[in-house]
């Protein structure tokens, strides 16, 4: 009789993690509470699916923030080229865009997930939807199902139980209260909020492009979005672990300038102009960098010296982080110090993977690669130490 392996969350990591588990032959049941799988993967999916990013190994993994030693070496073994080997051995091409980011050539994740659970149905990996997993009972996890509270026991069990933001797709991170080392979780790739003035009203919406953001020692020139609330988007995204950590936020409107070069295409308009005059004439600065600068800008001096440093280092004043649940991803969760590798030290076989653990990231495709590579290593971790068993290579 084959060994048995259930695996509690089906997005990214837990897949993975059944992906490697039936591939050794062990037979797997994979439970999640919603009513299908991958719903946070394919609403990832809905600005493109940027599965990894093309960089050096070493920079890659020095992109998570506080990383500990077992998931700098999942990322050693699964990084961005196997990232891309993975999908293109589900069929999926990819492509790399110009700033390394990569793509299915699709654009979108329902393709490569219908390719990817057609390969676990073939491996007979079986699936129990609207199955909330509720603790431990002994050496049973314990469930709430539509037929009434289950026990279910396994050889081997992998918890893949998400993060705390996008409850609605489900991860809510209701399971930390079955825990004690769970570090609190916090907001990250979120938007930030802004009090703005009503002046900015005609604007909000508008893209901000051509720009660099800086917090602390992080930058981005990544796009971003005035909103209602205040600023959001991949740009934003890509600082916002220095701006949880308090850090203030400049913006460069100008990063293709620099001040001098700012200051003596001022100098070139003619008369005693205005201000928005200065900025429409001397540098056609767009309408919505223009509100912003106007909004920002705490400067009375409109000398074309004093105009220049200000386009080149803005402050934009934020408040704090968007609510928890509209950040893409959170940081905090599981301790590394409650787990033996991704084995809970308190539960021998019993591993856990993907975002429910205290790591964090910026979007880019750190995010996915990260939860498919410690699905992957935990399910190679508890292969490694099941009785002649051994992990399958490639897996």
């Amino acid at each position: 009789m084959p060994q048995t392996a259930l695996v509690i969350g089906a997005g990214p990591a837990g897949l993975m993690a059944a992906d490697v588990l039936s591939g050794a032959g062990l037979s797997v049941t994979i439970v999640d509470r919603m009513p299908s799988v991958g719903r946070k993967f394919l609403m990832a999916g809905k600005s493109g699916l940027n599965l990894t990013k093309a960089e050096d190994a070493a920079k890659f993994a020095d992109r998570y923030a506080e990383t500990s030693p077992a998931l700098r070496a999942a990322l050693a073994v699964f990084g961005p080229d196997e990232a891309v080997q993975w999908a293109d051995d589900l069929g999926q091409q990819v492509f790399t865009g110009s700033t390394g980011r990569v793509f299915p050539v699709a654009m979108k994740a329902s393709p490569l997930l219908r390719a990817w659970l057609a390969r676990l149905d073939a491996q007979g990996v079986q699936r129990r939807m609207r199955w909330r997993w509720t603790g431990f009972v002994d050496d049973n996890c314990l469930f709430d199902t539509p037929e009434g509270p289950r026990q279910v026991a396994a050889d081997i069990t992998i918890l893949a139980l998400g993060g705390a933001s996008w409850q609605r797709l489900g991860s809510d991170g209701a399971w930390a209260g079955q825990f004690a080392q769970v570090a609190p979780f916090r907001a990250s790739n979120g938007g930030f909020r802004v009090d703005w003035s009503h002046h900015m009203a005609t604007v909000i919406g508008q893209p901000i492009k051509a720009t660099v953001l800086r917090a602390g020692d992080l930058m981005s020139r990544g796009e971003w979005v005035l909103t209602r609330d205040g600023i959001e988007g991949g740009g934003v995204y890509e600082v916002s672990h220095a701006l949880m950590q308090g850090a203030a936020l400049h913006v460069d409107l100008l990063p293709d300038l620099g001040a001098d070069d700012i200051a003596a295409r001022l100098n070139r308009v003619k008369g005693k102009p205005s201000r928005a005059t200065l900025l429409r004439k001397g540098i056609k600065l767009p309408a919505v960098k223009q509100a912003l600068f106007n909004e920002c800008a705490r400067i009375t001096d409109n000398s074309p010296d004093a105009l220049a440093q200000a386009l080149k280092s803005l402050p934009l004043p934020v408040q704090g982080p968007m609510p928890m649940d509209q950040a893409i991803s959170t940081a905090g969760g599981l301790r590394w110090n409650a787990l033996d590798g991704f084995e809970l030290r308190d539960r021998s076989g019993t591993y856990c993977a993907g975002e429910m653990l205290d790591w964090d990231a910026p979007t880019g495709g750190y995010l996915i690669t990260a939860c498919l590579a410690t699905g992957r290593a935990a399910a190679q971790q508890a292969l490694a130490t099941m009785p002649a068993a051994s992990p399958v290579a490639g897996a």
